[in-house]
């Protein structure tokens, strides 16, 4: 019997990694002589970074202006020539007290210090995944970071979305030199354009504290972006802000579309570099999760990715999780045979996070006793 595991983080409770053993520890008290594989897996969010360290990517330490201008000690993973950057662990939402003053001064800059670096240190291919993002700065703070001169009227111009309003005129012609040649990957599944009512501002500004009055302003500060660019002669600067994916991150997806970077499903930028596929060879059972599986879930977020690429080898899948609202066909339809919440064995939603690990451990012994038994010997748990 050979288990592969390949859950998300369970937000607020445990890391995947953590997910991961807990699971591990409760098959193998359940199931004699079991062979399981931890695969901690993530979906450009947070954790991306660890799941890549985890399939044997080497960290590189340094210190990055973090979302309100202060320095932050923070880590991307390198492989060869490739690294991959992860957004929230140097100017993620998680850093700052959301409200509408954060919103209006969070910068992408941090991110852009990160990507610089591994193109310095020889990185040709940069992975940026780019979920729970503090700024909504159409990503000036990052190309700033990589060489871009941005100025207002005053020749000076602030970071953070709120000071875009300003903005004049921007200078392209000092961008890293490596970009004309590195390859960039942008992690995202969101396929929001840069502006409107789907844009940046107005639907994901008010999650990082944007007030109305706030989000008017940002989304003025994006147009006026866009319209610099393109006075710049910034390659297609106004049809790239309606492309799918330019609102992700606060218009961090449109900067890093203007570099030439492809824009792949989060989920499964990291299975590939994980090597997901190569290591179902023999795999009767494939178990994801995250912390929560709802409606929001079935738009490519962990869980669903990783059915995904199991069925592509015919190895079932079922689902762990804090608490569910899909229904048993939402989940079937995903290609998720089961799901089993921590909710099922504790109703008290604030023990689930308390005891996540402990409760997993339950949890892995119930689905080893309803998908093995009477086919495999189980240990009495």
């Amino acid at each position: 019997m050979k288990l592969l595991l390949a859950p998300d983080k369970f937000k607020g409770s445990l890391t995947a990694a953590e997910v991961a053993a807990h699971l591990a520890a409760g098959f193998r008290r359940a199931l004699a002589g079991v062979e399981i594989d931890e695969l901690p897996v993530a979906d450009g969010g947070e954790g991306t970074v660890q799941a890549a360290l985890a399939a044997g990517f080497t960290p590189v330490a340094l210190t990055a202006t973090g979302p309100l201008g202060e320095p932050v000690d923070t880590r991307y993973a390198v492989r060869g020539r490739t690294a991959v950057i992860e957004m929230a662990a140097v100017t993620g939402l998680e850093m700052v007290d959301p409200d509408d003053s954060t919103a209006r001064r969070a910068t992408s800059r941090g991110l852009g210090e990160l990507v610089a670096h591994a193109l310095d240190h020889g990185a040709t291919t940069v992975v940026i995944g780019v979920g729970g993002s503090a700024s909504t700065d159409g990503g000036a703070g990052m190309l700033a970071a990589l060489g871009a001169r941005l100025a207002g009227p005053d020749g000076r111009l602030a970071d953070g979305g709120g000071a875009l309003r300003t903005v004049r005129t921007v200078d392209l012609g000092s961008l890293h030199p490596a970009l004309a040649t590195a390859e960039l990957v942008l992690a995202s599944d969101v396929d929001n354009p840069l502006l409107g009512p789907r844009g940046a501002a107005a639907v994901y500004g008010p999650q990082k504290g944007a007030d109305p009055s706030a989000v008017a302003d940002l989304e003025a500060g994006l147009a006026a972006w866009v319209d610099a660019l393109e006075r710049a002669g910034a390659g297609r600067a106004r049809e790239l802000a309606d492309a799918p994916g330019a609102g992700a991150a606060g218009g961090v997806g449109y900067a890093c579309l203007l570099l030439g970077a492809t824009r792949r499903p989060g989920v499964d930028v990291v299975l590939d570099l994980t090597g997901f596929d190569g290591r179902l060879a023999g795999v009767d059972l494939v178990v994801t999760g995250e912390g929560s599986l709802d409606e929001q879930s079935l738009a490519g977020k962990t869980p669903m990715g990783v059915a995904e690429a199991a069925a592509t080898h015919a190895v079932p899948t079922v689902a762990v999780c804090g608490r569910s609202t899909l229904t048993r066909e939402q989940a079937a339809d995903a290609g998720i045979e089961a799901v089993h919440a921590l909710t099922d064995i504790e109703p008290d939603v604030s023990r689930c996070i308390a005891d996540a690990g402990e409760l997993l451990e339950q949890l892995a012994g119930r689905v080893a006793a309803q998908r093995f038994a009477p086919q495999h010997e189980t240990v009495d748990t």
